[in-house]
């Protein structure tokens, strides 16, 4: 694999790594996950050119990413934020529910989350965020900053993979087995 000619993730989406990662893990036989389609009803059709050309979001879709490393169901949604405060009006309800009903399952919920002004990608455990998320749902803090994720969740490029989420993944698991 080619050498990264530029800092961090600046020039490509945060998706864009993550599906080449993605590709990576598959290729190497360590994981399985797949991008799902954000679920769109068409309004006008370009015949000609075979193409969607008006079209709006439907309501409710779950993640971004779902599949399996090693024998462990995952799933993940990847958000960029511009700031040290993230908003989590970025994440919404029916997502939330859907992550918490998945690791009652017994698989792995997080997100990947890109901070594009410090050019520093986090993975973070669905516990902590849910703690976020009911610190909001009681009347606190709409948000949460940086500070207040553990930084040994950063996720570091390694071995050519931009977006090298396992680690976090095994981090999160060995937690939860204390």
């Amino acid at each position: 694999m080619g050498t990264w000619s530029s800092r961090g993730l600046r020039g490509s989406t945060l998706e864009d790594l993550i599906n080449h990662t993605n590709e990576r893990y598959r290729e190497g036989g360590l994981a399985l996950i797949q991008k799902i389609p954000t679920p769109i009803t068409p309004i006008e059709i370009d015949k000609e050119k075979r193409h969607i050309t008006l079209a709006y979001f439907d309501q409710k879709s779950t993640v971004d990413y779902i599949g399996v490393v090693q024998g462990i169901a995952v799933c993940f949604d990847a958000k960029e934020c511009h700031e040290d405060t993230f908003p989590l009006q970025n994440v919404h309800a029916h997502q939330v529910s859907f992550m918490e009903t998945f690791e009652k399952q017994g698989g792995i919920a997080f997100l990947v989350i890109y901070y594009t002004h410090r050019d520093a990608v986090y993975y973070l455990p669905f516990a902590r965020m849910k703690e976020f998320w009911d610190r909001k749902e009681t009347g606190g803090r709409k948000s949460f900053r940086l500070e207040e994720i553990d930084q040994a969740y950063r996720i570091p490029l390694k071995n050519g993979v931009f977006v090298h989420y396992l680690e976090g993944v095994q981090r999160d698991l060995a937690g939860r087995n204390r």
